[in-house]
């Protein structure tokens, strides 16, 4: 099987099905489309017994998916969203779908992966990190959250490190996303055309680990120290002040770029994050995140911050509120609860076919 849907190639090679994000251009910004040909492929496979194994790539030099398509949902949101919430449905979804598959579902996280590229590739079973790769989600600089079943694996990180890049928006490296559980192994990048040729004909687990290297120190857990003490506790407002008064320059340095962000989206990230940490499934934070999701649609932050970095890219985004210490505990909370009959279900679901 091999055809052309011009943002997806879907391919088929031996006993590997391979699907390539197509949209170069874009960094490979993902659309509903896209994701809908990605669910038909899996579905298509897991019946063949031809196909033992699934990769996903990224067209051009840039990285493999740099989120989802903002710039669509900065008109969808000005139009009332519907768009949005029928994307996020058929996404999380697919990233349920993902973090489940009953095949192996190997990932080259080569160069950028941020945001809605963490939901296609961070739950696959097969990650591969390189030299190359810059991860992370920067939700909060658009006056949005982490989402994508982001928040259930930034609270598995170790200490408090999850919950630094979710505050900041930051990004961290191939190394990082190995010592954080965002990746299972590192392979240098020129390696890569040979490792997919490799899949056509040999298991997954056999070609990984022929070319699997020893993946540098991380940065981000060598810094675990100030990081798990000024990032401890529920309140957004008290880590950015221990985090101001810190010694440590660094932590002086991420006060200020979590200054810069969406108060309402930082607050809402450190709150999803650890309720993330309290749920068992990654269906369950799906569920979650859908709600938060929902939530942002309706509100003007994120039309905001879209309008500030994308669309006019003044970079002058006007908060509401304009400070972390203005945004109450009620309005956080607001963001999770239940969407009644509009629920995702994810969770829900499982449940039914396991009992």
């Amino acid at each position: 099987m091999e055809f052309t849907d011009d943002e997806v190639l879907v391919k088929r090679a031996g006993r590997l099905g391979h699907l390539i994000l197509n949209r170069p251009k874009a960094m490979n910004a993902l659309t509903r489309p896209m994701v809908r040909t990605m669910a038909a492929a899996l579905d298509a496979w897991e019946t063949d017994d031809g196909v033992d194994t699934v990769l996903l790539t990224g067209a051009g030099e840039r990285g493999l998916c740099a989120g989802g398509d903002i710039v669509g949902m900065y008109h969808d949101a000005i139009a009332g969203g519907e768009a949005s919430r029928l994307f996020w449905h058929d996404e999380y979804h697919l990233n349920a779908r993902i973090g489940g598959y009953p095949k192996s579902y190997v990932v080259f996280m080569d160069g950028v992966v941020l945001g809605g590229g963490i939901g296609v590739s961070a739950h696959g079973s097969a990650r591969i990190a390189t030299e190359r790769t810059r991860f992370g989600m920067p939700e909060v600089g658009i006056g949005f959250a982490p989402d994508v079943g982001g928040p259930f694996l930034l609270s598995r990180a170790p200490g408090e490190l999850g919950t630094h890049l979710a505050m900041t928006g930051g990004m961290g490296t191939g190394a990082d996303a190995i010592a954080l559980g965002f990746a299972d192994h590192y392979v240098h990048s020129d390696w890569l055309p040979a490792l997919a040729t490799a899949l056509e004909t040999t298991p997954a687990a056999e070609a990984i680990a022929a070319v699997t290297m020893a993946a540098p120190d991380s940065a981000l857990l060598a810094q675990r120290d100030w990081i798990d003490h000024c990032y401890a506790g529920d309140d957004a407002a008290t880590i950015v002040g221990r985090l101001q008064d810190s010694a440590v320059p660094e932590a002086r340095e991420a006060a200020s770029v979590i200054l810069t962000k969406s108060p309402t989206g930082v607050s809402v990230a450190l709150e999803a994050v650890r309720r993330a940490k309290r749920l068992a499934t990654l269906e369950e934070a799906l569920d979650q995140d859908f709600r938060v999701s929902n939530r942002f649609i309706e509100n003007p932050e994120m039309i905001e911050g879209i309008r500030a970095q994308v669309i006019d890219k003044d970079r002058r985004p006007r908060w509401e509120p304009a400070t972390i210490g203005g945004v109450a505990r009620g309005t956080v909370e607001a963001y999770f609860a239940s969407l009644g009959d509009q629920e995702l279900g994810l969770s829900a679901r499982t449940k039914r076919s396991t009992s």
